[in-house]
Order: structure tokens, then C-alpha cells, then sequence
């Protein structure tokens, strides 16, 4: 859609892998709608993941204990978050739809992008207590993982040897898209990709820009314990 903000958060390492393939479709589709996108490469920036004092440019509120959220919430109300930080706030702060794309590391994310969340979700800029889940700061934006695994679709079901895939989904989406307010998507998960063809890879790519197509109707999924353990 015409006008639409869009920011991917991409952490691979290597531009020729899926993940670079499924970024650049979704840059190449989302333009094609008129959208503005944005991508933040993490390893091509060097993004620092580490969580540490150096992320506070000003005085310390309390330089005899640190404490990390305590402090980068003072720095974030004083302006006083190193540069990197304050630039991918601007960019999430811009975006109407926020798409993480990655491989699935440890049922996780790579470090350098959780590092990212760590940083750059800080409290006052995308939660407060209170202010968090429906009432978090980014309410109203819209948070989408697009991710790839090794295991495949069958090792992530109820009985598969992985469990249900909606069981590492929980922390990523819930824990944290959903308490800092984001409207989630549904996942996009490329499944088994270290055992697909080259031809099983193209419609996995070709299937991500169909779907990017009308990404805008789709609804959020409801974020809440059931969606994740029951249904």
C-alpha cells in the first residue's frame, strides 16, 4: 500500500542464503506497492549486541550499582542513548509494519538480533510499567518473524520430535513483540531448508512474495496463551 512505512530487521550473515533471498523479495514486493522500506543488515552494520554502560553517553543515575534497564530507561527520557540505538529507534518509531527475518538459532534468534530487542526495546521507548502487552508504546504498528529452520515442518508439530512450533514462537512474539504492543502476523517459517532442493527453496521465496501481496488485509493472530498451547 501506497505510503506504507516498512523496516526489516535482517540477520544473516551471507546474502546469497535463503534468508538474504527472502529479504530481498520482500524489499522487491513491498516497493512494487509503493511502500517505503528500510532494512537494518545487523551483520553488515556490525551491530553491537552486547547490552552494557557503553549504551549510556551521559552520567549514570547510579554509578555505584549498575543496573541496565534502570539506566538505559533515565538515558532514553534524557536523550542520552548512544547513537546506534537512538537510530534504530527512529526507524521502528517510522514503521507501520516491522518484519524480522532470520534463521532460527537454539528455538531463538541469532544473538546479534537479540541484541537488537535488548538495545533498542528499552523501557520508555517501547514499554513503561505500566504500559505494556495492549497498552505497550508500539500498540498500533504491526510485527511480523519471517524465519528458516533446519528441522523440518514434521519435527515442529505436537508430535514431532521438536514440538509444536508455536512453542518457541511464545517468547519471541508474545514476550516480546506483544508486550511492547505490536499487532503480530502470523509467522512466515520456511521449514527444513538444509534438506530442500534448489527448486523446493524458489517456492519458498516465490510463496513469501505471493503472500506479501495482500499482507496488508491480513488480521493479527490472538496473541494470547491458547493461541500458542491449546488451539
Amino acid at each position: 500500500m501506497a505510503g506504507k512505512k516498512v523496516l526489516i530487521i535482517y540477520a544473516h550473515q551471507e546474502p546469497k542464503s535463503l534468508n538474504g533471498s527472502l529479504k530481498k523479495v520482500a524489499v522487491e514486493e513491498l516497493s512494487k506497492q509503493g511502500c517505503t522500506v528500510t532494512v537494518s543488515d545487523l551483520y553488515a552494520m556490525n551491530f553491537e549486541p552486547r547490552a552494557t554502560r557503553n549504551d549510556i553517553t551521559g552520567a549514570l543515575s547510579n554509578p555505584e550499582v549498575f543496573r541496565y534497564g534502570i539506566e538505559t530507561y533515565e538515558a532514553y527520557k534524557k536523550t542520552a542513548l548512544t547513537s546506534d540505538i537512538l537510530e534504530e529507534q527512529r526507524k521502528v518509531q517510522e514503521a507501520d509494519l516491522v518484519i524480522f527475518q532470520f534463521p532460527l538459532y537454539w528455538f531463538s534468534v541469532p544473538a546479534i538480533l537479540k541484541g537488537w530487542m535488548d538495545r533498542v526495546l528499552c523501557q520508555g521507548f517501547a514499554f513503561d510499567i505500566p504500559g505494556f502487552y495492549d497498552s505497550g508504546f508500539l500498540k498500533g504498528k504491526l510485527a511480523l518473524l519471517s524465519l528458516t529452520t533446519g528441522g523440518t515442518a514434521e519435527m515442529y508439530t505436537r508430535a514431532g520430535v521438536s514440538g509444536d512450533f508455536r512453542y518457541f514462537l511464545w517468547p519471541l512474539q508474545h514476550g516480546i513483540l506483544h508486550f511492547c504492543g505490536f499487532k503480530v502476523l502470523a509467522p512466515q517459517i520456511s521449514f527444513g531448508i538444509d534438506v530442500s532442493s534448489e527448486e523446493e527453496r524458489k517456492v519458498m521465496v516465490a510463496s513469501w512474495a505471493q503472500r506479501l501481496k495482500s499482507i496488508w488485509k491480513e488480521e493479527p493472530i490472538h496473541c494470547t496463551p491458547p493461541w500458542y498451547f491449546q488451539e
